[in-house]
């Protein structure tokens, strides 16, 4: 019995969404909720699950497609007349929806169960290799195969036999191709023999490749393709993260009336506490920086200035005040800027706050940031430091009071106890809404952000 699967509304009621890549080929045995194809929408790259165990016989699009919600994306033969195996209970509304279509009722999928895909039982799938040696017809078109990158594909040249690529995610690849590492060299210890970003950085660092990069969150330059001889110019479609960033910004810039404030402050106190969390080794694999200290400055203040974790409903007529923070975090992708957040933020430990931070700047760098991560923020923190950048004039995230740009840590000459002495100085730069929040209260929200980082240990004197 064969079975299409029809692209869902992944929760978001956006109507398209771009296939990034196949993690199946035609051929292969899927299990119910294995990950099938990751596609990127206008907010996210996503991993689609399979609605049904079965072989699959057709792929409808290729990597690159831009596929509307409701198209048939991937067709399965599920063995006989019965009906599809059921979906696990625990479906998220932001990793699921049902995708309406006249289709007859028999064509009806059943609803998407969450991102996490189940393990794979028995290791991975083995694509079925066509018998009769190096004469017959391949199980699979080479495109397909080179569009599934992560599964056991067939080798065409060496008839029935099987050869196993290595899983990975492409900004896994692309940060290996840039360390000069073979992946295919690599050691998984991700999920599923997926081989992650620390992987790879352990193995250049094991080879003596160069370095990869800090774990700052916004320290990831777009990258660019590269240029053919003679080519004067080039065009780029307008689409997924880089559309709904484009849209969002312009939407807050000409909704919410923008008004920055800065403040310069000594940061030594709080780079000596940062050298002195980072030499302890209890502390060591946390790595707190002054990111996450200043995270936690902003809640700090938060709890003392509400108005900057406030929002403004037009619809209801009604200012809205949060009682808890879910701080977005700014982070640089080569897809374009996205702000997942941290959930209630202001209940976390300074370690805590690191590792959120931490494993928030993984999360979006793999393109792996969930729809649902990036809604529901009240207050933001954009480093802008990490490019080496002292101050801006960040634009509020949408629904949202208040923005925290931290800038570049400079050592300069400041005046220091009556005296002219070599100091850490930081720029810190504030963008809040003013039909929410006054100048007034604007500055004195940045001030006790400046006043912690200037003396950490104020820090113990808030509730």
């Amino acid at each position: 019995m064969i079975q299409d699967f029809l692209l869902p509304d992944l929760g978001e009621g956006l109507p398209e969404a771009e296939l990034v890549q196949w993690l199946v080929a035609e051929g292969d045995d899927v299990t119910l909720n294995q990950t099938i194809a990751e596609v990127e929408t206008a907010k996210a790259v996503v991993e689609l699950p399979s609605p049904y165990a079965g072989t699959v016989t057709t792929l409808h699009a290729a990597a690159g497609d831009v596929i509307e919600v409701g198209s048939v994306l991937i067709s399965y033969d599920i063995g006989g007349d019965d009906a599809p195996a059921a979906p696990t209970k625990d479906a998220s509304a932001e990793a699921s929806a049902d995708a309406s279509t006249d289709e007859p009722e028999e064509k009806a999928q059943p609803n998407l169960v969450g991102y996490g895909a189940a393990p794979r039982a028995g290791g991975r799938p083995k694509r079925r290799a066509r018998s009769g040696g190096a004469a017959a017809a391949p199980a699979a078109d080479t495109a397909v195969l080179e569009a599934a990158p992560h599964d056991i594909v067939t080798d065409l040249d060496h008839g029935d036999t099987v050869v196993e690529r290595p899983r990975s995610t492409p900004p896994v690849r692309k940060l290996a191709k840039d360390l000069g590492v073979d992946i295919a060299l690599v050691t998984p210890t991700g999920e599923t023999g997926l081989i992650t970003r620390g992987d790879v950085e352990d193995y250049a660092r094991r080879v003596g490749a160069a370095p990869a990069a800090d774990d700052a969150v916004e320290d990831a330059a777009p990258s660019h393709p590269p240029v053919a001889p003679g080519e004067r110019t080039t065009r780029t479609k307008i689409r997924g993260v880089r559309k709904h960033t484009a849209d969002a910004m312009v939407r807050s810039a000409f909704t919410a009336p923008h008004v920055t404030t800065f403040l310069t402050v000594d940061v030594t106190a709080t780079m000596e506490l940062v050298a002195s969390l980072r030499s302890d080794r209890a502390l060591a694999e946390h790595r707190i920086g002054v990111l996450a200290i200043a995270a936690k400055a902003a809640c700090a203040a938060l709890a003392h200035h509400p108005e900057l974790n406030s929002k403004w409903d037009e619809d209801a007529g009604e200012i809205v005040s949060h009682h808890y923070v879910n701080l977005g975090i700014a982070a640089a992708t080569d897809r374009g800027l996205v702000v997942p957040n941290i959930r209630d933020a202001q209940d976390l430990t300074l370690v805590e706050m690191s590792d959120a931070i931490r494993q928030l700047a993984e999360t979006a760098r793999a393109g792996k940031t969930a729809p649902a991560d990036m809604m529901g923020g009240t207050f933001s923190i954009t480093n802008v430091g990490v490019f080496g950048v002292d101050a801006g004039t960040p634009i509020l995230n949408p629904g949202e009071a208040g923005i925290l740009a931290v800038g570049a840590v400079r050592r300069q000459p400041w005046e220091h106890r009556g005296e002219i002495a070599l100091r850490d100085v930081m720029t810190l730069a504030l963008s809040f809404d003013h039909r929410l929040v006054d100048g007034q209260q604007g500055s004195l929200f940045l001030k006790a952000v400046g006043d912690i980082l200037q003396e950490p240990g104020r820090a113990m004197l808030l509730r």
